[in-house]
């Protein structure tokens, strides 16, 4: 049931909840409510939230807590910030994350399957086992990202920067790397069937277990 308070806030205009504390701002997403538009959530502690369909862009959602949070459909992109955030088991299908900034973010065991992260900013990030099949990762940075036993299946990393991450025992079947930046990555028991690596660099890359003519071969566009 709606508290007085909560009604009140429901008919603020955007502009009087630029001065909304964080607690003012994590109560009033609590409540169902989806715009959520350049909210400060900084530290929020959003555990286990019902947030489908909101529109989070230009949120500061810094450090905060989205473990098993439910965000399927949600709109973060227009730089949201979601660095160093807490989303681990949390759902992000077909969620917009288009250019938002997720630096060292906990995303594993996520489920961002169909999600767009083009040209997201998810360097030093922990995926570790999540669900990124059909995903957009187009352009995006993931330098470091820890992707160890991810899901990737016809994701698309075209143009972006793998440098240093690590992707064993990844699954890429069907993957686009074409001209991705993957120079130092670890590749050691992923699944690479069906990948396109057309234009990709792999200096000192770790390929271990890999058919290093076929991937030559890969790279080069045969």
């Amino acid at each position: 049931m709606a508290t007085k308070e909560n009604e009140q806030n429901e008919h603020q205009t955007n502009e009087e909840r630029k001065e909304w504390t964080v607690q003012q701002w994590t109560d009033y997403a609590k409540a169902g409510n989806k715009d959520l538009a350049g909210a400060n959530l900084t530290g929020a502690n959003l555990e286990s939230a019902y947030l489908k369909g909101a529109n989070l862009e230009g949120a500061n959602l810094e450090g905060a807590n989205l473990e098993s949070a439910y965000l399927k459909g949600a709109s973060l992109r227009e730089g949201a910030n979601l660095e160093d955030a807490d989303l681990t088991g949390a759902c992000l299908k077909g969620a917009s994350l288009y250019d938002a900034n997720l630096k060292g973010a906990d995303l594993r065991g996520a489920n961002l399957a169909g999600a767009c992260l083009k040209r997201a900013n998810l360097g030093d990030a922990s995926l570790m086992g999540a669900y990124l099949g059909g995903a957009n990762l187009n352009g995006a940075n993931l330098r470091k990202a820890n992707l160890i036993g991810a899901y990737l299946r016809m994701a698309d990393l075209c143009n972006a920067d793998l440098i240093r991450a690590n992707l064993t025992g990844a699954y890429l079947e069907g993957a686009y790397f074409d001209c991705a930046e993957l120079t130092y990555a670890n590749l050691e028991s992923a699944y690479l069937k069906g990948a396109s690596l057309r234009y990709a660099r792999l200096g000192y890359a770790n390929l271990e277990g890999h058919d290093l003519d076929d991937l030559r071969k890969r790279v080069a566009g045969f």
